[in-house]
Parts: structure tokens; sequence; C-alpha cells
């Protein structure tokens, strides 16, 4: 027989395809994409519309010769590569490669499981070239945005920095908050808390001022809320008014891709890029033992929050069967997924239902078994009862000044059985009637401050990126890898920092093109981008139309920007190796100091803390640098001294007497 050749992008998800076919066919890797634009410029012809040019990826020669190799004898193509567009682009390039005089065959699922593949094969299609496009026109778009601006700042600024459509809105929102908290004003509030209790009953509760007389109570400083409390101290508490409800939490949908990074930060502290990486391995296939090898959860790069229908009656069976049918709502619950969702796919879920965390347990990785846990509590979790709590409010009345309170009881879990969340908080009330008298026992006035709104975090930024409409599931991670990368914020106890080049780089590009750091241009072109997916623009168009007000703003940028490198500041210090004065001047890395005699004298370092290395006969000071773990701290004599600390030493201060 002959066997027909199937490619996918890496060995792990070659495997457990191999496993699932058999002999019937060749499973092999790319490797992921194999071509691209060429590296050494920007290889698109802009006068030609944008005409792009191709070439092998630098490394991925031998795989496509090993793939021709193995090709030539098959007479079928299988391209199982990812159901999305980088996935379409890389079968594309497979097939213009390898696929003359051969039946090209393009193989989509969502689930690496026996019987998704199987279908798949038995149903193949073609490559969905509007798709294609679609991916070619982003990359087009990246890399003339990124070939133009990215010189532009080297003659400005300094060698190596690099620029991106995409990337330098994320910084721009890290750099925007960072300003909000270094502007921000702390305002004084006080609250003024009643301790209270029924007459000749033991429970004590508490209650919060909420209004003087028909106004909101708004206490600014300590003098007002001292005599607040002496003037309600004169008055009677009567309960005024009870309110007893029962209140319904619905549960939410089974992950997307931008919630799953969310949940995965908050819950098990995963950046984004651990979250996909954890997330790929329990897409692509796992070992069970007894030579079973299957994916364990569906396609993780996805916004749509359907779920097929064989699914969802397998989870309601699972959800009767283990829980009792107090537990399974009598219709299934229904999602929406935003607008521009590609409903083609379905949520993150497990591939089987039954396929318990804790019995496949030994098989799975510490990360990888607290990640599928989560996805696969979340997805049980969407299709169970809503939860039932029984809440109070009761207002309480002290002359003209109101007090409130409120408490919950939960009195049936329904899905926070499977899925813990925040409770509904609040006192444990006893039971009042309406009129009662209360004695106060304590008035408990504090003072408070408004507080900054918080650095980004990794669940944060995504959120804000997805909320803004500010790229897609697929470039979450690697937006925030880039950012970190290319050093333009750092990452410290999981929240976003702007460097001071990257506050730099946001303050040039932001006065010379406005348009490619608008949160709303950025987010209505990837929106004209999913029209090209969807067949409903013409991508070369799409590039005329962003590419000749761009051009025009590059050729007055090129003049009008700030030259930052020409910007020295002097500084008391003087060369080690010439003598002259030291300046201060901008790199890639920011700030550093280099001999004012330069380009004679090339002596150059990094500007230090001012404290000294605590190591006994060295003498240097310590340089803030960065790792991929974040910033610390190290000798300016290193490699002779290889003192490091995550903090800077405390300094004595010698004090005379």
């Amino acid at each position: 027989m002959d066997r027909g050749l199937v490619i996918v992008e890496s060995p792990a998800k070659a495997k457990t395809i191999n496993k699932i076919l058999g002999r019937d066919y060749v499973v092999e890797s790319s490797m992921g994409h194999v071509m691209d634009l060429r590296g050494s410029s920007m290889s698109v012809e802009i006068e030609n519309n944008f005409k792009p040019h191709y070439s092998i990826i630098p490394g991925k020669k031998k795989i496509i010769d090993r793939l021709k190799k193995i090709a030539k004898d098959k007479r079928a193509l299988y391209l199982a590569t990812d159901p999305d567009r980088e996935g379409e682009a890389i079968s594309w390039h497979l097939s213009n490669l390898l696929g003359k005089d051969k039946e090209i065959r393009r193989v989509i699922f969502h689930e690496i499981t026996p019987g998704a593949v199987r279908e798949a094969f038995q149903n193949p299609t073609t490559i969905n070239m509007d798709l294609v496009r679609a991916q070619q026109a982003r990359r087009i778009l990246d890399r003339i945005v990124g070939y133009s601006l990215s010189p532009l700042l080297w003659r400005k600024v300094g060698r190596g920095l690099s620029a991106g459509r995409v990337q330098s809105v994320a910084v721009k929102l890290i750099v925007d908050r960072e300003k909000e908290i270094r502007n921000f004003i702390p305002q004084e509030y006080w609250e003024i808390e009643a301790e209270l209790q029924r007459k000749h009953q033991e429970q004590i509760f508490k209650a919060k001022l909420e209004k003087i007389g028909e106004e909101k109570a708004e206490i600014k400083n300590k003098e007002f809320a001292d005599d607040l409390v002496e003037k309600i101290k004169k008055e009677k508490f009567i309960v005024e008014r009870i309110e007893l409800k029962q209140k319904k939490r619905n549960p939410q949908p089974p992950f997307i891709t931008s919630r799953l990074q969310q949940e995965a930060f908050n819950r098990l502290n995963f950046s984004t890029e651990k979250t996909m990486r954890v997330a790929q391995q329990l897409y692509e296939g796992i070992d069970l033992g007894k030579e079973e090898r299957i994916g364990l959860i569906t396609y993780i790069r996805t916004d749509s929050v359907r779920i097929s229908e064989s699914s969802l009656r397998e989870l309601r069976q699972f959800i009767q069967e283990r829980f009792g049918r107090d537990y399974l709502p009598s219709t299934p619950h229904q999602y929406k997924s935003k607008k521009s969702a590609q409903e083609a796919h379905e949520a993150i879920r497990p591939t089987s239902v039954w396929r318990e965390p804790n019995k496949i347990k030994e098989f799975l990785t510490p990360e990888q078994f607290a990640l599928y846990e989560l996805i696969w509590r979340k997805f049980v979790s969407s299709q169970m009862s809503p939860a039932v709590f029984e809440v109070v409010d009761v207002n309480i009345q002290a002359g003209k000044y109101i007090f409130s309170a409120g408490g919950s009881k939960l009195i049936f879990p329904g899905y926070l059985t499977i899925y813990r969340e925040e409770e509904m908080g609040g006192n444990i009330l006893p039971p009042l009637a309406e009129g009662e008298e209360l004695d106060l026992l304590n008035l408990v006035p504090s003072q408070h401050f408004t507080k900054p709104p918080p650095h980004y975090s990794d669940a944060t930024l995504v959120k804000a990126l997805e909320e803004k409409g500010i790229g897609r599931p697929s470039t979450y991670a690697p937006i925030i890898q880039t950012i970190i990368t290319r050093n333009y914020v750092r990452r410290e106890k999981g929240y976003f920092y702007p460097t001071e080049i990257g506050m730099v780089v946001t303050e040039l590009l932001e006065e010379s093109f406005p348009e490619i750091l608008n949160l709303s241009f950025t987010a209505e072109m990837e929106e004209r981008l999913d029209e090209v997916e969807e067949g409903k623009v013409d991508w070369v168009n799409l590039l005329h139309e962003f590419y000749e007000p761009f051009k025009r703003k590059l050729n007055i940028a090129q003049v009008s920007m700030r030259e930052v490198r020409k910007e020295v500041v002097a500084t008391d210090q003087f060369c080690e190796e010439c003598g002259r004065p030291m300046v201060i001047k901008w790199g890639r890395k920011g700030k550093f100091l280099s001999c004012s005699g330069y380009p004679e004298c090339k002596n150059a370092k990094p500007i230090t803390t001012g404290v000294k290395c605590p190591v006994e006969n060295c003498g240097g000071e310590l340089v803030e640098r960065k790792s991929r773990k974040g910033v610390f701290y190290g000798c300016s004599y290193y490699p002779h001294c290889k003192f490091t600390a995550r903090k800077l030493p405390k300094v004595e201060v010698e004090t005379k007497e």
C-alpha cells in the first residue's frame, strides 16, 4: 500500500498521531514554520503590491531535505498543522516546497483523539487561502512597521532597539499605568463601623455608616470622624429594614485562551508563556500507559466558548452520575462568544470528561496536572446548577445616620462543589426584627487612603489586551515574552514595570506615530485582518490603506524625532583609561556611562547604584542587572568579583556624636 506522508508541527504531536494512524501513514514533524520573509531585509516589494519574498528559515534546510526525501515516493501529502492562520500558512509553505506532483490534502481537527483524527483523515479538505492571506498580511504589516521604525530608533536612541505594531501598544499600556501610579495623589477618607448586639444576647455583629440623612457619608478627616462618633453615640440604634432573599450565582463558560491565561496566573502563579507551553503539551498528547497516547485537551488557541453536541451530552451524563440530578440543570447553559470569535473552534475542554484528573495524575508532571485539573474543573462546572445563597441586607437607623450590615449563607453549592470561587461574604448576622432596638457596644472610626491602580500582571495585561481588542488568542503570550526580552518592561514578583528605555521609546513613538500607538487604531486593524480571514477584505488594499499615511509620518520623523543618543549629561567621574570626563548616554539597555573621548576611547560601563559591594577589599559598586528571572544587583568588577543580590544591601549611615 502507498502510504501517505503526514506532516505536523512538533515531534510530540507527530508521536501521538502516529500511534492513532498506525502503519497506514508516515508521520513527520516540520518543527514549526519552515519559511518566512528573508531576515536580512524587509523582503517586501511595496511598490509591487507588497509582494513578499520568502526563504527557508535558517536551520530548517535539513528538515526540508529530509521531508523531500521521504515524500519522493508518496502519492499523497497530508498537512495536519494547527487549525488557525499560522497552521494554514505552514501548510501552504509545505505544499509549495513538497507538493509537486502530489495530492495535497489538508486535514483539520481540534483535538488529538482517535475519533477526531480518523474523521479528519476520512474527510480531508483544501488549504484555506483566506487564512493564509490574513497571516501573510499580518506578517507583512509587522515587517513594514518593524523594519521601518527599528532603524529609526537606532539612529535616534541606540542600536539594537526594535519597535512593533502590537508590542509597542502593549508597552504603552504598561507605561501609561506607571505614569498613573507616579502621578497619583492619595486622598484621605474615614469610615465608621458600629459594633452592635441584640439585647440580652451574646452575638456581636458590625454595621457600617453609609448615609447621613439622604446623602452618602463622606468623611474626609479625623476631626469630622471624631465629631460624628460623639453625635452618633447619643442616638438609639433601631432596625429600620430587613431584606431577605435568595441569590443565584451562575457558573462561567469553559475557558477561552485569555481566560485560561488569567486563571492560571491567579490560581497557579503561571506566566502566560508557561501556561501555553504546558497547555501545548496536554493538547499534543500524553502517554497514559498500556501503549495509549492521547491529547488530553482540545485546541488551546481559541476565543470561542462553544462546545460540541457530543461533548455536551457526555458532560451532562457525567454530572448526573457523579453528583445527582439536583446538580444538573433541566436545560444546558447557553454561552455567547464575543462577536469576533472563531466559531469553528471550541472552548478549551478535556477531550473526555471521564478522564478525571486524579485518575491520570501518575502520568502527568505537577505542572501538567495542575493545569489539566483547572481546565477539567472549569469545564465540568460550566454545565452544573447555579449556587444558591441566602442573602440578608439590613438598614439600621441611628437618628439621621443610616448604617448597613449584610450577610450571606450558602444553602446549595451547585457548581461551587467542583470549582470554588470567592464566596459572597459578610457578617453572620443574628436573627433580627424590624423595629427592634440594638445595643451599641462600640463605634470605631478608621482612616484610609485611596490607592493608585495596580501594576499590570500577566492576568490583568492579557485582560486589558483582550478588552481593547489588541492581539488575538495566539498572540498574547508572544507579545508579553517579546516586550520582556527586548528590555522594554521587566517582570518583578509577577507584575510589570516599564524600564527607562521602554518609557523613552514609547514617548518618541507616541509623538511621531500616534496612530501606531493608538489602541482603537490597533484594534480596528485586528478586525480588518479578521475580515481578510473571512474573505471580506482584500489584503493588498488593506496594506495600501495603512502604508501611505505611515510612510508620510516616517519621512517627517526621520527629520523631527528627538535625537536622544546625542543627548549627554556630564558627570564628576573620570575615565580610568584616558582620564577624560565620563558622560551619561543612552543605549539599547538604557542609560550608561561613556568616555567623552569616544570614539578614540571606547571605555563604557553601566551606571552604578552608589552602593558599595559588601565583599571585603573589593572596592566595586553594585550595578542593576537583568536576567531571565528579573532584576538583580551585581558588582561592577565582575567577573573578578561575582557578588550578586536580589535586593540592595542596607547602607549603614555614620552618625557623629
